[in-house]
């Protein structure tokens, strides 16, 4: 019996041991290539996808705020002299007061501001109403010029010819009987325990004289904003006709870290703003001089960095950003020089966490004229 030899050809011949430990190495080499360049890729998606929500959320929220700081004090600065007025309420809920002014800046939380505007809501006209006979404390009817745009419902607001702390504005509720009602020349403001005209007068003690007036609010529009810290958004709450108190503060845009405000003025009577600061009006004549209102929103990104982010805008021995005022030709308070021929100030983001600048911010901000206080000067 005859044996036979076979012979592989080089086609035939499988991987040896190591060709197959070469091939294994440099697919998992290619596999780890091919995985930091998708991870480095996602990272930088989510950055370049977090930084433009950033940017969406900055501009919203200075858009919500320009849009009541624009309509501000419609209906209530058309008397320059009762500017700063102390305007006292009582509704069912109890009684509050507010200043006669279009815009008000306070103290927030964590550095921030708050800005309250406020604005008659008459979608038709909001004009004075003279007030053509004195209107004693006790009295249910103002004797008026013209009841023209008044309807039942409304909130009045009873300006004195000459604002003192025995002389303030108060707000009444148009609402008739039986006895009182609604004319063309007369506005009823019948006690209404349920409304925003109690039993307890809140009226002056020598009531409201001839030439005073009523400024028509219609449902009242006192709108607060304010950052809310600890969920880094801002807040908008307002004065409720329904139930005579504030709402509970509603979120405007996610991601707003800061917001800050000053008043515009023109200390020297030449139509021009010339002072930034916050110092808030005590006097008629201070208020006069307010003509615009700066705003600044500092949104942040959702995104957290590995490594630290570096940004213009930021200073991080400060732990702060920086907030470009403009030039030096207008004073403006707690500004230092900066950038070229420019003014900042600062603005500490501290409160964020040691954290803080593993964040990309985006600083907005923006002037608005008060165009119902210029339009009446």
């Amino acid at each position: 019996m005859k044996s036979h030899r076979v012979t592989l050809s080089a086609k035939q011949v499988g991987f040896t041991l190591i060709e197959l430990m070469v091939g294994v190495a440099l697919g998992l080499l290619t596999v780890a290539i091919i995985t930091q360049v998708v991870v480095l890729s996602e990272g930088q998606k989510r950055t370049t996808t977090n930084g433009a929500d950033a940017q969406v959320n900055g501009a919203l929220a200075l858009y919500a705020i320009q849009q009541e700081a624009q309509m501000a004090g419609y209906g209530v600065s058309a008397n320059p002299t009762s500017l700063g007025c102390d305007v006292r309420y009582q509704s069912a809920a109890g009684a509050g007061s507010f200043t006669l002014a279009p815009v008000l800046i306070g103290p927030g939380t964590n550095g921030s501001d708050t800005i309250t505007f406020l604005r008659s809501s008459k979608s038709s006209f909001s004009v004075p109403i003279r007030v053509t006979e004195n209107h004693p404390q006790a009295n249910s009817n103002f004797l008026v010029q013209s009841a023209v745009g008044v309807d039942l419902g409304d909130l009045m607001v009873a300006v004195p010819p000459t604002y003192d702390p025995s002389n303030w504005c108060t707000i009444v509720q148009v609402n008739q009987d039986a006895t009182n009602t609604l004319t063309n020349t007369t506005v009823p403001h019948v006690a209404d325990a349920a409304g925003w005209n109690p039993a307890a007068a809140i009226l002056p003690a020598t009531g409201y004289p001839a030439s005073s007036y009523l400024i028509n609010l219609g449902d009242l529009a006192l709108r607060k904003f304010a950052i809310d810290s600890a969920s880094q958004s801002l807040q908008k709450s307002e004065l409720s006709k329904a139930t005579g108190t504030w709402t509970v503060a509603q979120s405007v845009q996610p991601q707003i870290v800061v917001l800050k405000a000053m008043y515009g003025k023109d200390t020297n009577g030449d139509g021009v703003v010339d002072t930034y600061d916050q110092a808030t009006p005590t006097t008629n004549a201070g208020w006069t001089q307010v003509l615009s209102v700066r705003l600044l929103v500092v949104a942040r990104s959702a995104q957290f960095e590995r490594g630290v982010v570096a940004s213009p805008n930021v200073d991080a021995a400060a732990k702060s950003v920086k907030w470009d005022v403009g030039s030096t030709a207008v004073t403006i308070t707690g500004a230092t020089a900066c950038n070229t021929n420019s003014q900042c100030l600062s603005i500490s983001l501290a409160y964020l966490g040691a954290d803080w600048d593993h964040y990309r911010y985006k600083v907005y901000d923006t002037v608005v004229p008060l165009r119902n206080v210029l339009w009446n000067s």
